[in-house]
C-alpha cells in the first residue's frame, strides 16, 4: 500500500486493524496523535511535589515519556489497546472484609500480563508490517517511558478519572493498556472530549490511606499499591495499620466506581486465578518457605517484590488481624528470618497483638 493509498483508504485499513487486534483478544483499539504537551505539564508537576516516591525512572528520561518521536525517532501515531482482565475468582470485597485471608490485586492473579500483551503487539505490528509491505513498529506494555494513559485518552478509549485510572464508559477500568508507536500516518480516532465521574468522589473516600491529594492528583507515597510492590524498604509505621490484608496491590478505588458495573469478565483463561490465591489465608502464604513461593508464583507479577518484601507486607496483614495464638505463633517462628527489614516488621505485628 502506498502513500497516496494510505492517505484515501487509511480508515478502512485501521478496521482492518481493529478485527486483527479482537482476534487476538484485544477489547478495543484506537489510534492517536502524539500531542501530549497538557499531560507533559501535569507530568511535571506531579515529579516536582516528589509524589513519585521511590519510583526516579518516572523522571529518569527526560521528556521522552511524554514525546513519543522522542522515544521512538519517526513516530507520528500510536496505537493504543486495550485487554480486559476481570477474573472469576472470589467476590473482592468478601476477601477485603475477612482479616484472616490476603488479598492481593485482581491483575495480578493470573500469568503476568507483560509477556501475554507484548507477544500479541508483537503479531499485531507483524501483521500490519506484511499488509502493507512497509513502516516501523516498536510495541510497549510497561516497558519504556510511555504515558499509556494519556495516550489512551488520546485515542478515545477512556478518560483519566479522579483515581487516575482510565475508565471506559462501556467497560469499566478492569484492563491492561499497551501501545504500538508507529511512523504510518494513519487516520486518528476522536480523543476522549470529556469526562464523565461528575461529582461522584467515591474513589476518594475509600482510598486507605488518603493517598490522593485532591481529585485526578495521586501521592504514591500514600498509595498502598506503591508501598506493598515499588517500595523496597521498611514502610511508614502510620500507614501500616491502614493497610489491613492488602499484601499486594489494592483495588478500592476500582471496587467503588461505578462504572465498573460495566466491566466485561476476561475471557483469557491465563488471567484466572492461579493456586487458589484470590481467596488465601494470610497464615498459609505466611508460612510458604523460599521454594514453595517460587513455585506458586512462577511467571506471575508477584514475583517482581521477592519473598524478602512478601513476607514483610504478610507480616503487617498479620499484625493487623485478629490477635489469636496461631497468629502469635506464625509470627514469632520469623522473628530470627535473616533479613532486618522482616524482622522489623515482624516485631512491629508481634507488638500489635501484645507479644513482643
Amino acid at each position: 500500500m502506498d502513500e497516496n493509498t494510505l492517505a484515501s483508504d487509511g480508515g478502512r485499513l485501521v478496521e482492518e486493524i481493529r478485527d486483527w487486534a479482537r482476534e487476538l483478544g484485544f477489547s478495543q483499539l484506537g489510534v492517536s496523535d502524539i500531542d501530549l504537551a497538557e499531560h507533559e505539564d501535569y507530568l511535571q508537576r506531579w515529579l516536582a511535589a516528589g509524589y513519585q516516591g521511590e519510583m526516579q525512572w518516572m523522571g529518569s528520561h527526560g521528556v521522552k515519556r511524554s514525546r513519543p518521536q522522542e522515544l521512538v525517532p519517526g513516530t507520528c501515531r500510536v496505537l493504543s489497546l486495550r485487554m480486559d482482565y476481570l477474573s472469576d475468582g472470589a467476590e473482592p470485597f468478601s476477601v477485603l472484609e475477612d482479616p484472616d485471608k490476603a488479598y492481593i490485586a485482581r491483575y495480578t492473579l493470573g500469568r503476568d500480563y507483560h509477556k501475554l500483551i507484548r507477544k500479541r503487539l508483537a503479531q499485531l505490528a507483524k501483521r500490519i508490517e506484511q499488509r502493507l509491505g512497509k513502516g516501523h513498529y516498536r510495541a510497549f506494555v510497561d516497558s519504556a517511558p510511555v504515558l499509556e494513559r494519556a495516550l489512551a485518552e488520546r485515542a478515545g478509549l477512556g478518560w483519566i478519572a479522579k483515581n487516575t485510572m482510565l475508565i471506559n464508559q462501556e467497560a469499566g477500568s478492569w484492563f491492561f493498556l499497551g501501545e504500538i508507536y508507529t511512523d504510518l500516518p494513519l487516520p486518528a480516532d476522536p480523543p476522549q472530549a470529556s469526562k464523565h465521574c461528575g461529582t461522584c468522589q467515591a474513589c476518594i473516600d475509600i482510598c486507605p490511606t488518603r493517598a490522593f491529594v485532591e481529585p485526578f492528583v495521586l501521592d504514591a507515597r500514600r498509595c498502598i499499591s506503591y508501598l506493598t510492590i515499588e517500595h523496597k524498604g521498611s514502610i511508614d509505621p502510620e500507614l501500616r495499620p491502614l493497610m489491613g490484608n492488602r499484601i499486594f496491590g489494592c483495588d478500592d478505588c476500582q471496587l467503588v466506581c461505578p462504572w465498573n458495573k460495566f466491566a466485561q469478565p476476561s475471557s483469557e483463561a491465563d488471567f484466572q486465578p492461579r493456586h487458589g490465591l484470590d481467596d488465601k489465608g494470610l497464615l498459609e502464604l505466611f508460612a510458604w518457605d523460599e521454594a514453595t513461593w517460587a513455585s506458586r508464583t512462577e511467571g506471575s507479577a508477584l514475583r517482581r517484590i521477592g519473598f524478602e518484601r512478601w513476607l514483610r507486607n504478610l507480616a503487617i496483614a498479620l499484625g493487623n488481624a485478629p490477635r489469636s495464638q496461631a497468629v502469635i505463633e506464625a509470627l514469632t517462628r520469623r522473628r530470627d528470618f535473616p533479613s532486618e527489614l522482616v524482622q522489623e516488621h515482624v516485631l512491629w505485628a508481634l507488638e500489635r497483638h501484645g507479644a513482643a
